[in-house]
């Protein structure tokens, strides 16, 4: 009875409420949200109401899309405002569903709304069921507000090795390109930064009325979901890092750290290609194999090998780095090189197979085609202030990383568009705290190393991580149960593993279809930015 006599009382007091609102003059209820916005800048934006509506025809009913305003620059959010893209797809169950988990699919310049529907996401029924998976485009990407530098097929190309003679042409194009960013980009392209995409998840966590979020994010999206910890650490529930870039390295790091990654991966290569002699005929010791190699690339830079139908260079040869981390398809591939190099028709190679792209929104806007370029170089540039601005630095530490690491060594050291890019809006993040969280991580992944994911994992202190040991590839979600099982474990029940695991990658994962490209290298959705995720560039041998 006196629990009863409470809940009325507290009726009729909300109800007293309501009519004290509804009867507050325009002046009244402007004058409460100029005081709503004093006490919170943002409160016009954490306040909107999504206007949710069928995504694409023939979607399904439960996924839904909405536009929201975010401001362009935090420090001044009644001034300029941006969109932000988002989609739903709500919990299979009503009474399992703990909230959101938000998902991003790489880049930076990945767009992520089609996620949720994504068939390579692949989630878990028990995942499904208790979380509204929820996509967003992040600013200045896809439906996001998109971005343009107006940069032609060949401005976008960034896999430029160092020879001394085409030194001064790396220089202009990098300039070039800063150049033309900036002219087209205004004052937008320095306030679409990791942070500030990070802020913009919060106001979508707000929005959608959520104390927390739950997040799972894939290569860049690592760093993201890593910012979000440093900068909401009290908002943030359960993380899943799968393939993890390490944050004290971002970004130039991050390049020369696949450079370090790919002379282990070929050393490796050349080992396992050596125990096989018989099969690829690619020389029956792992120096043997090397000087098969490297004599191909040499061939290939006095006349171009025509493989697959395509046309290698040397440098060609080498910026296909990436393929040493699958030790079968890249002895296949360097067997069809060399057949082509003697003049004999090499078999023809497996078909890729497609990875299916986004269904675009009913209410989507024309994308430029240089805007996954375009968004990507921002965030890399802008994130951070440690780039070097001269170029002579970028010369002298090509030569020397070609000599340390002759794969791909001057590819990643090499003078970028950010050499001469304006400063971002605030400087990086610094990321060290103990927010638990769970990464995933291959052993041998190309776009994001395993010394990557280590440096994520000491710097997220409550972390567990989960190695793959012998694993191929980036990404891991989908292509390892043991790993797979950490992930769903973590997610439904919030536990993570008492400490970090160590998995077994299959023996299978080096029986692919011949010259197949292994299908973990991009995260759901082929969302990978060109410039960090996918380093040998769209065509994979």
């Amino acid at each position: 009875m006196i629990v009863r006599n409470r809940r009325t009382a507290s009726l009729l007091a909300a109800g007293a409420v309501a009519t004290l609102v509804s009867a507050l003059t325009p002046a009244t209820a402007s004058s409460a949200s100029e005081a709503s916005a004093a006490k919170d800048p943002l409160w016009q934006y954490t306040q909107q109401k999504p206007r949710w509506q069928r995504c694409a025809a023939g979607s399904p009913a439960t996924y839904r899309c909405a536009t929201l305003k975010v401001p362009l620059d935090y420090s001044d959010p009644g001034g300029k405002k941006t969109d932000i893209a988002i989609s739903r797809l709500t919990a299979g169950s009503a009474e399992e569903r703990r909230g959101v988990l938000l998902l991003n699919p790489g880049g930076p310049g990945g767009p992520g709304l089609n996620l949720p529907v994504d068939p390579e996401l692949n989630l878990p029924e028990e995942v499904r069921k208790r979380y509204d998976l929820i996509g967003f485009d992040p600013r200045g990407v896809g439906q996001s507000s998109p971005v343009s530098c107006g940069l032609t097929d060949d401005e976008q190309n960034f896999e430029r090795p160092y020879r001394a003679g085409t030194f001064a042409a790396d220089v202009e194009w990098a300039r070039t390109v800063a150049d033309k960013c900036r002219a087209k980009g205004g004052d937008t392209l320095r306030h679409l930064t990791t942070r500030n995409t990070a802020r913009d998840m919060d106001v979508i966590r707000a929005v959608l009325g959520e104390k927390k979020i739950s997040y799972l994010g894939f290569s860049y999206g690592t760093y993201l979901g890593a910012v979000y910890t440093q900068m909401f650490p009290r908002r943030t529930d359960r993380f899943v890092l799968d393939s993890a870039t390490d944050p004290a390295r971002i970004w130039r790091g991050m390049f020369q750290e696949m450079a370090e990654g790919t002379e282990a991966a070929f050393t490796r290569w050349s080992e396992w290609t050596a125990e096989r002699h018989t099969t690829y005929n690619l020389g029956d010791s792992p120096a043997e194999v090397r000087k098969t190699f490297w004599d191909l690339v040499a061939q290939a830079d006095r006349k171009p090998i025509d493989a697959d139908g395509k046309p290698l260079t040397g440098d060609g040869i080498r910026a296909e780095h990436a393929t040493f981390f699958h030790v079968q398809t890249a002895a296949e591939w360097v067997a069809r090189l060399k057949k082509a190099a003697e003049g004999r028709k090499p078999a023809p190679s497996g078909t890729p197979e497609r990875i299916p792209g986004p269904v675009p929104p009913a209410f989507a806007r024309d994308v430029p085609p240089d805007n996954e370029a375009a968004s990507a170089w921002a965030v890399l540039c802008a994130d951070t202030r440690t780039w070097p601005r001269d170029p002579e630095q970028y010369r002298r530490d090509a030569i020397r990383d070609k000599a340390r690491y002759p794969l791909y060594g001057d590819f990643a050291s090499n003078i970028k568009p950010c050499a001469f890019w304006k400063e971002g809006s605030e400087p990086g993040t610094t990321v060290n705290n103990k927010v638990g969280a769970l990464i995933l991580q291959n052993e041998w992944d190309p776009g994001t190393p395993l010394a990557g994911g280590q440096g994520m994992h000491r710097a997220l202190r409550g972390s567990r991580m989960v190695t793959v040991a012998g694993g191929e590839g980036h990404i891991v979600h989908g292509s390892n149960s043991c790993a797979d099982k950490s992930l769903t474990a973590y997610l439904t029940t919030g536990r993570l593993p008492a400490e970090d695991l160590t998995c077994r990658a299959p023996q299978a994962s080096w029986a692919d279809a011949p010259g197949t490209p292994p299908r973990h290298d991009r995260p759901p959705g082929g969302g990978l930015g060109p410039r960090l995720d996918r380093p040998g560039g769209v065509d994979s041998p």
